[in-house]
């Protein structure tokens, strides 16, 4: 078939071309008359046609759209967004006032599903935009919107930029402007949905169209939640700071402005561990007003930060009920299970984990053991007196009670959760607990076990520290010399623990304390040799999760206040679920629990006893007295007890020498007692049980010698290294690892011979004159003992307790002291 086109037709007015040689017809022949001769394709035709096929895109360049392409796309795009914009704009109306001002209650049950609480009452009070300080406006516009005037009602740029960096994980970010914020308030809701953000979009612009910005600005501050159920900024001045919104300075304004991005948190009072962010964020407001000019720098330099005011519960919140309702709040907020706004417009459910009978049994043992015993008239120590206490049940993890504090509407601040005084002695079981776990040895290369040789000796430097000489002093400079690290324990040796954290690493102690249950950002837990000593200052939940995790034998799973969750009567809020997981050994977790028993059984803790169930624990006292502590467990049950003292007008830590009427109020006294009747009560009607324990190669405790005599354990009430014994009196014999610098040794009767004197049979000689019952506490004056006591190197122990045991070291029943007791660094 040949390859040559067809032959055209020649039209009028087209000039045929000649034919090359060789092909086409000669001239004169065609179809008919007045035709030529048949048109042939140019010489190169061919040519052309083949380097036009060439020029087509081929191979990757195929893939890559042209410039039509893109630009057809772009004005499609813009067609369909503004199309979309058109209809939402039109279909999407401005709706009545939401349930803001509506707002429903939340419910909150005990675990039996009877009513805890309910939180239905709404503090608002509007009042219009001349009626704010123009300080606080400025304050509110630094914080939130600094362009609010000026800018239009949405913010693509900075919705983006929020919408990227919760994506990349930076946290979820707001890129709302004040219009939008006033739009979910009060129109709207607080639900994370893209129909909501969809709805607040189109109702700003329009919005911002029919109202002025002074319109929108007042019903921003009216309807914006600052905390402590205040809605809007007259009802915050007045919950913070006891004045009318006109009246808030520079100060205050920007204190309220500042709660507007995290209400209960920067709550410094309710909070005062979040001081330093609260005002971190504060200076972010004045610092922001500085920068819009609507404050002078030299103005600004002169604001100190207002601390608020003691906030006061409202009357439906008043005893525990008030302090269980902000704990499960925080719960559900922290855990991120509902965020305060959207929990703040209520209609949920909330079926809590505390146990009713538990509860009422915690509330009972305190105002029993404390409570009931304050001389609020007679002694002003007495009106300083503050308890906190949480139980958790270990092999669950839910906390069954909790005491926040005499009542809620007399005393905001929940003592059993925040975060602001030292747990003292209790911390040092987990500096053992990380020596085991760690396969820790001394310096010399000794493996660590309960029955390891320590030096006790007062002001010994720590051996192993490059961060510069530590010498920490024992309770009231009492040396021990050589003592096994179970007696350590007992009589809480400062030196020994000191060095113990640097045997083992303070890096290492400070892990071992989180993987036990305390939050990584515990203030003043820091690496350092002085770990060991409790400066930090963990709640009492905090501490409870940790004793918990002991009593379950190295087994961790965040606590958890909450079983169920529903709103509206619809499905259940989905709650985290309990990971549990073994943080540490058992082999390290019961030895520590073998050296608490220890502790109780005749340690400081023998007040614990009054429990009538195997028990472990550890007293625990913070600077100055400022706080006592009892941390213990049975194998059903974890409990933290703390008595502490705060001033009730200024906030400020107070010491309780004196208090209750005694000289100190250790953890081996009122805490100890507090968490005896309440894990008795709380326990009441099941089977004692035994800890199954595993313990560490060598750390079984080595019988006694044979021949020292057996001696009756010390009779329970309280002491804590020397604290007054409330409850019993003691024969003059003492147990065995009760000497705290005496001569070792004893006989039948009771007979110790000491440094400063022979005691035989309550006698002393040489040292003072014991007389049996004279005073009444057993006061010493100048070497003379009362109250069966014993007289060692001159100093005097209350029915033959130690002389300076290291947690608390009060010479009991003492007047006033010479010097206060020596603290943790």
């Amino acid at each position: 078939m040949s390859d040559e086109p067809h032959p055209q037709q020649n039209h009028q007015g087209w000039a045929p071309r000649e034919p090359g040689p060789g092909r086409g017809q000669t001239p004169g022949q065609g179809p008919g008359p007045g035709f030529g001769p048949v048109p042939q394709p140019a010489p190169g035709g061919k040519q052309k046609q083949k380097q036009k096929q060439k020029q087509k895109r081929t191979g990757w360049r195929r893939i890559i759209p042209t410039w039509r392409m893109v630009l057809g796309t772009f004005l499609t795009v813009v067609l369909l967004l503004i199309g979309l914009f058109a209809l939402g704009y039109y279909l999407v109306k401005i709706p009545p006032a939401n349930a803001a001002a509506t707002k429903q209650s939340n419910v909150y049950l005990y675990a039996d599903g009877s009513q805890l609480a309910r939180d239905g009452e709404v503090n608002r009070e509007n009042v219009a935009l001349a009626q704010i300080s123009r300080d606080a406006q400025h304050a509110v516009l630094a914080a939130e919107d600094r362009d609010f005037y000026s800018e239009s009602a949405v913010d693509p740029k900075a919705m983006i930029r929020a919408a990227w960096n919760t994506v990349t994980g930076k946290g979820k970010q707001s890129g709302s402007t004040i219009t939008q914020q006033y739009v979910k308030n009060y129109y709207l809701g607080q639900e994370q949905t893209v129909t909501r953000k969809v709805k607040e979009f189109f109702i700003s612009i329009k919005l911002d169209r029919e109202k002025s910005k002074d319109d929108i600005l007042e019903g921003y501050l009216n309807t914006s939640y600052f905390g402590r159920n205040a809605y809007g900024i007259q009802a915050a001045a007045q919950a913070y700071y006891g004045v009318d919104a006109i009246d808030l300075t520079v100060g205050q304004g920007a204190y309220l402005a500042a709660l507007l991005n995290a209400p209960s948190e920067y709550d410094v009072i309710a909070h005062p561990e979040n001081k330093a962010a609260a005002e971190a964020r504060w200076n972010y407001v004045l610092d922001g007003m500085v920068k819009k000019k609507w404050l002078s720098a030299s103005d600004r330099a002169a604001v100190k930060f207002p601390t608020p005011k003691e906030a006061k519960g409202s009357a439906g919140m008043s005893g525990q009920r008030g302090y269980l309702v902000q704990a499960v709040r925080d719960y559900l907020t922290t855990n991120k299970i509902i965020d305060e706004d959207t929990l703040s417009t209520g209609g949920y459910r909330i079926t809590t984990t505390i146990q009713k009978p538990k509860q009422d049994a915690f509330v009972e043992a305190v105002n029993d053991q404390v409570m009931d015993k304050l001389d609020k008239e007679n002694r002003k120590v007495d009106t300083y007196v503050r308890a906190g206490g949480v139980a958790i049940d270990p092999s669950t993890g839910k906390v069954v009670a909790m005491y926040g504090g005499i009542d809620y509407t007399k005393q905001y601040v929940n003592n059993a959760t925040r975060r602001d005084y030292q747990v003292g002695s209790t911390f040092k079981p987990f500096v053992f607990t990380s020596a085991v776990q760690n396969d820790s040895q001394t310096q010399d290369g000794r493996t660590i076990t309960p029955n390891t040789l320590y030096d006790g000796t007062d002001r010994r430097p720590v051996e192993g520290w490059n961060g510069g000489t530590y010498a920490p002093e024992n309770e009231d400079g009492v040396s021990y010399g050589d003592i096994t690290v179970r007696t350590a324990t007992d009589k809480s040796v400062n030196a020994v623990y000191a060095q113990m954290a640097v045997d083992v690493g303070p890096a290492k102690v400070k892990q071992t304390a989180i993987d036990l249950g305390l939050p990584s950002n515990t203030p003043d837990l820091t690496a350092t040799p002085s770990i060991a000593l409790g400066p930090a200052t963990a709640s009492v939940l905090d501490m409870t999760e940790a004793y918990a995790t002991l009593a379950s034998h190295g087994k961790h799973g965040t606590y958890t206040l909450v079983d169920k969750i529903t709103k509206d009567g619809a499905a259940d809020v989905q709650l985290p679920q309990q990971d549990t997981q073994q943080v540490v050994s058992r082999e390290a977790a019961d030895t520590t629990t073998s050296m608490l028993q220890s502790v109780v059984d005749g340690g400081t803790g023998t007040a614990a006893q009054g429990a009538d169930r195997p028990a472990a624990g550890k007293t625990g006292t913070a600077e100055e007295d400022q706080a006592a502590w009892f941390a213990g467990y049975t194998p059903d049950l974890a409990t933290v007890v703390s008595v502490m003292g705060q001033d009730p007008d200024t906030g400020a830590h107070k010491s309780l020498y004196g208090a209750l009427g005694q000289a100190r109020i250790n953890g081996g006294g009122p805490p100890a007692q507090i968490w005896a009747q309440f894990t008795k009560a709380a326990l009441d009607g099941t089977e004692a049980t035994d800890f199954d324990l595993e313990l560490q190669p060598g750390a079984e405790e080595p019988p006694p010698p044979t021949d020292e005599p057996t001696t009756e354990p010390p009779a329970t009430g309280g002491q804590d290294n020397g604290g007054t014994t409330t409850g019993g009196s003691q024969p003059p014999s003492q147990t065995p690892g009760q000497t705290n610098g005496q001569t070792q040794g004893q006989t039948d009767g009771g007979t110790t011979t000491t440094t400063g004197g022979t005691t035989t049979d309550g006698t002393t000689t040489d040292g003072g004159t014991t007389t049996t019952g004279t005073t009444d506490g057993g006061a010493t004056t100048d070497g003379t003992t009362t109250d069966g006591g014993t007289t060692t190197d001159g100093g005097t122990t209350d029915g033959g307790t130690d002389t300076g045991g290291t947690d608390v070291g009060a010479i009991a029943g003492a007047g006033p002291l010479n010097r206060p007791a020596t603290r943790k660094p």
